[in-house]
């Protein structure tokens, strides 16, 4: 039984082992300082979410750019392979993959963030920030879905050191194309830290809205509908920095978000005012005919009151005037008798 045990151990041992040093991405692999490229958001399918995001770009990119453009072999140079001798043959096929080893970098690579639920995609010979608002212009404009796992999109245009003194050195020179003195407008500056506890949002919004702030006096923060968003995502020790535009018109640049329809808030409420108002018409009806019917119930009552009261003095007229009448009657008649 000890033998069996050892050896349920050994390999619950190299299970582990292996599970532990199975990377998908290792060294050049991985998110650096100094790279551009977009980040990508999804909801725990990484896999689904860059095959979504490689078609995305590359449909976009190619109405932008053109086609992409490959180091392939033409058909002339492997005509003249055939004709030529084997081994000279080989040589130039050696060449030619070692040269395009080299040149061949693609215009989307696909690299570990280093957070999960999120993707970087390096970009080669195109603008991110250019690219991704195409995208969501165009999504927005024609409500169409084209993905199901990507939730975000977020340009990458420069990175640095997540370390606050290496953000604000890189920021000075970083923003200036859009917030030194000629040029100026409204801002606000979205901060997000994936696996870094070092860095303090308060402070670094801080800093960042005084750099902006000394490069022109006039750059002033608009929370609701800015210009301008300077975006700043940390992860681990790499921060990613892009200034956008229209931020809160794309939802964050959110492509799911962005497809759907705005209902207009109005429209829900008109309907309950219509069906409300002819309810107040018809209490305030109804109260008008009751305050009238007890008016004239009180007028009736006094009416009757007085019409009890003249009867009574009627009759004790008639009655005096019977006794005078009578009187005289007896009177005449006595005259007459006499």
């Amino acid at each position: 039984m000890s033998a069996v045990q050892n050896d349920s151990r050994k390999r619950s041992k190299k299970r582990y082992g292996t599970g532990h040093h199975n990377k998908r991405w290792k060294g050049s692999r991985e998110l650096e300082v100094g790279m551009q490229g977009i980040l990508i958001t999804c909801n725990m399918n990484e896999r689904k979410c860059t095959a979504e995001a490689f078609n995305l770009l590359n449909e976009y990119a190619d109405k932008l750019y053109g086609p992409e453009k490959h180091n392939v072999g033409s058909s002339s140079d492997e005509e003249e392979a055939d004709e030529e001798d084997v081994d000279v043959a080989l040589k130039k096929e050696v060449a030619q993959l070692q040269a395009s080893g080299v040149k061949q970098e693609r215009r989307f690579q696909a690299l570990d963030s280093g957070a999960n639920n999120v993707i970087f995609i390096k970009t080669q010979n195109l603008e991110s920030d250019k690219l991704v608002h195409h995208i969501l212009s165009d999504l927005h404009t024609t409500k169409k879905k084209k993905s199901r796992v990507i939730l975000r999109m977020l340009p990458v245009t420069g990175t640095c050191k997540a370390f606050q003194e290496d953000m604000v050195k890189y920021l000075t020179t970083f923003l200036e194309p859009w917030f030194k003195t000629p040029n100026c407008g409204t801002y606000q500056i979205a901060f997000k830290a994936r696996n870094s506890s070092h860095n303090k949002r308060d402070e670094i919004i801080k800093s960042i809205a005084g750099l902006v702030g000394k490069l022109n006096p006039k750059n002033k923060v608009d929370l609701t509908n800015p210009e301008l968003t300077i975006i700043v995502e940390v992860i681990k020790a790499v921060c990613c920095i892009s200034v956008v535009k229209d931020y809160t018109l794309y939802r964050k640049y959110n492509v799911q978000e962005v497809v759907k329809v705005d209902i207009p808030k109005p429209d829900v409420t008109t309907p309950k005012t219509d069906v409300t108002t002819p309810k107040t018409d018809v209490t305030t009806a109804e109260q008008k005919e009751k305050t009238d019917a007890a008016a004239e119930n009180e007028e009736k009552t006094v009416e009757e009151e007085k019409d009890k009261n003249v009867p009574q003095d009627n009759k004790e007229d008639d009655k005096g005037e019977g006794e005078d009448l009578t009187g005289l009657d007896n009177s005449c008649r006595r005259g007459l008798s006499v």
